[in-house]
């Protein structure tokens, strides 16, 4: 068995989803390897899609979540084989058929749509035995999900599945894995512990607000307004990612809050999780189920819409999540909630009892064609 994982730079969560699966793959010794499908239709295009995506996301998320609404309702048109974008999506398939059958992998796995639709085309137009698989990583079902062919196609919880089936997706290729994290975020390290480790008080009420890996959103003027609020015992971290300016201007803002902590892009996510006790953060598919790992209470920020408004929906469903409509009262929320242990249990119990399997461990078995014994539903 050698398996290939088609992955898209826009955004971490599906390299981040792609790299837990790594992990699973080499702890039994199998051969794996994450690649960027992009790159086979150029890399100038990888390159400008992907620094396209940054600064949407960052500085016009609501022109994403028009695009995304937009791609929801005209479906079949935007994404049919004879639409441009698909035919965009498609010019690196013949590239992408010779680096499998030259590299020789017998099993793919596609956490993008674009790359779903990429392998599609090559199913379609070339003699290959492969097996392949679509692994969501958001709470609902991506438009065009439905128009891509592969053999099975993992969703983040068996109450999607009505959804899947709607868009196209045949039902009996449907199984409910959850989405796939890294191995640390099923594990927990201890608050004491985790607050050792970032030099935090082991009594304090720790809040941390993250961005996103690319630092979008209302951070700025969010985590200025909880800073002036906060009592003396609680702390905030915020993780700004990748975004130099806004680590600059928060840093310069908040300089002599003992209780105010800003970092840039961390690699030790889960450490930061251990040690809070309410994370806000935009509710990207990855992070959300991180979080879920964790069972960690969020306050989920509406930033950029789009299939995040679905991610925000479902953990707000379930009651593990809250959210508010403007800045004002967010940050209200957050300061509320940091002091209401009781609602806070509340909100972790909500994310349910773990089953022993891990998504990535209930992927890998299915595509390893061992008899898996359960699934985990948020992780």
């Amino acid at each position: 068995m050698k398996v290939l994982i088609l992955s898209c730079n826009t955004g971490e969560g599906h390299n981040s989803c792609g790299t837990s699966l790594l992990e699973s793959f080499k702890i039994r010794n199998i051969p794996c390897e994450m690649v960027d499908a992009l790159g086979f239709i150029s890399p100038l295009v990888s390159r400008t899609v992907s620094y396209g995506f940054t600064r949407i996301y960052r500085y016009v998320p609501s022109l994403f979540g028009r695009g995304y609404s937009y791609a929801e309702e005209h479906d079949s048109r935007l994404f049919s084989e004879k639409s441009p974008v698909y035919r965009l999506i498609t010019i690196g398939a013949d590239k992408l058929y010779e680096y499998i059958k030259n590299g020789g992998y017998d099993t793919i796995i596609c956490p993008h749509v674009f790359t779903a639709l990429m392998m599609t085309e090559i199913l379609r137009h070339h003699d290959i035995s492969v097996k392949t698989c679509y692994i969501s990583t958001d709470y609902t079902c991506s438009p065009s999900c439905g128009d891509s062919e592969l053999d099975m196609y993992f969703i983040p919880d068996e109450s999607l599945r009505k959804e899947f089936v709607g868009c196209g997706v045949p039902d009996e290729k449907i199984i409910a894995s959850g989405i796939p994290v890294r191995h640390e975020f099923a594990e927990t390290l201890g608050k004491a512990e985790a607050r050792r480790y970032l030099g935090l008080p082991k009594d304090c009420r720790h809040l941390l607000v993250m961005s996103g890996s690319m630092g979008c959103g209302p951070i700025k003027k969010l985590s200025g307004m909880i800073a002036e609020a906060l009592t003396e015992n609680a702390h905030i971290s915020v993780i700004c990612g990748t975004n130099r300016s806004l680590i600059r201007k928060l840093q310069r803002e908040c300089r002599g809050m003992e209780n105010v902590h800003i970092y840039g892009f961390r690699r030790d996510i889960p450490v930061f999780m251990d040690s809070a006790d309410l994370l806000m953060t935009k509710p990207g598919g990855l992070s959300t189920s991180e979080a879920a790992g964790k069972r960690l209470p969020m306050i989920l920020v509406n930033t950029v819409q789009g299939c995040e408004t679905h991610n925000l929906k479902f953990f707000e469903d379930i009651g593990a999540a809250v959210t508010a409509d403007s800045i004002e009262k967010l940050a209200a929320l957050a300061i509320a909630l940091l002091s209401d242990e009781a609602r806070l249990k509340k909100m972790s119990d909500a994310f349910g009892e773990p089953l022993s399997i891990s998504a990535a461990e209930t992927v890998v078995r299915w595509l390893t064609g061992e008899s898996p014994s359960g699934t985990k539903k948020y992780i």
